[in-house]
């Protein structure tokens, strides 16, 4: 069976936060949610994120940049399932209670840090990259694989995001060849985020956060990246121009957006 012929309930468990973790949310400004995708999701989408990746990429690579052997953007065009769950899976609920009632999708990458890419990613907040505004985009990674601190999870700050934007200054060029944005941070501060295989980690758009390297000799740690933007959401280094983006809750004031990937 096709994965479109697929029910979203074979593959994705939905559910709504409760008012303790909204609250945690607020304070701490992150979440872990348990198996997010069900054991049968869990195996489409590592069957159609491994075959879109192969297409362009294959195992680690020591001669080639962070970009090739770590990302792959625009996933949803490449596997249906992701763009099922990128678009209307259970983080879009999620993503309404903690933004509002207009949202639209604003990334959807794989972030993969196969077994001998052993590079590290320092201190940064993911609006450092892309600073949108308003300041409530969350950044979700959904795991493909159990992560731990061995073969490289994600570590965070609690409660970091009450810092606000943290201003980090790259040229047009350094944009372009995307340098990468490291800010001082406070090691003793963080704390690992050990995922099984299914579970989210979700977290706020000014949440220091950084990742070791891969050391395992045998597992690798694969990530399905989801950001997800008020609906109304401009770049600010765009001369705040609308980030572009699928609706998919809400209403939104640029045609632009409204327009966007509406054909899928």
């Amino acid at each position: 069976m096709s994965a479109n012929a697929v029910a979203d309930s074979a593959l994705f468990n939905y559910r709504r936060l409760t008012n303790e973790q909204l609250r945690f949310y607020q304070e701490q400004g992150y979440l872990v949610l348990e198996s997010v995708l069900t054991p049968q999701g869990l195996d489409v989408l590592r069957r159609e994120c491994m075959s879109a990746w192969q297409v362009e990429k294959d195992a680690f690579d020591p001669q080639k940049n962070w970009l090739h052997n770590s990302l792959l953007g625009d996933i949803h065009h490449r596997s249906p399932t992701t763009r099922k769950y990128y678009f209307a899976g259970p983080l879009v609920d999620v993503a309404e209670q903690l933004i509002g009632p207009n949202i639209k999708g604003a990334t959807s990458q794989l972030t993969f840090k196969l077994r001998g890419n052993t590079m590290s990613f320092g201190w940064h907040q993911d609006n450092g990259y892309g600073e949108l505004d308003p300041y409530n985009t969350i950044s979700t990674l959904t795991a493909l694989d159990h992560a731990d601190r061995e073969n490289g999870c994600l570590w965070l700050i609690p409660g970091s995001h009450h810092e606000g934007q943290i201003k980090v200054e790259r040229t047009p060029k350094e944009r372009a060849a995307a340098k990468e944005v490291v800010v001082p941070a406070d090691d003793a501060r963080g704390a690992p985020m050990p995922l099984r295989a299914g579970d989210a980690l979700l977290f706020h758009c000014w949440m220091l956060h950084k990742s070791d390297g891969n050391l395992s000799k045998d597992r690798d740690r694969r990530i399905l990246f989801l950001r997800y933007a008020d609906a109304d959401a401009v770049e600010v280094y765009s001369n705040r121009q609308p980030r572009l983006g699928r609706l998919l809750r809400g209403v939104s004031r640029f045609p632009e957006v409204r327009a966007f990937e509406a054909e899928l």
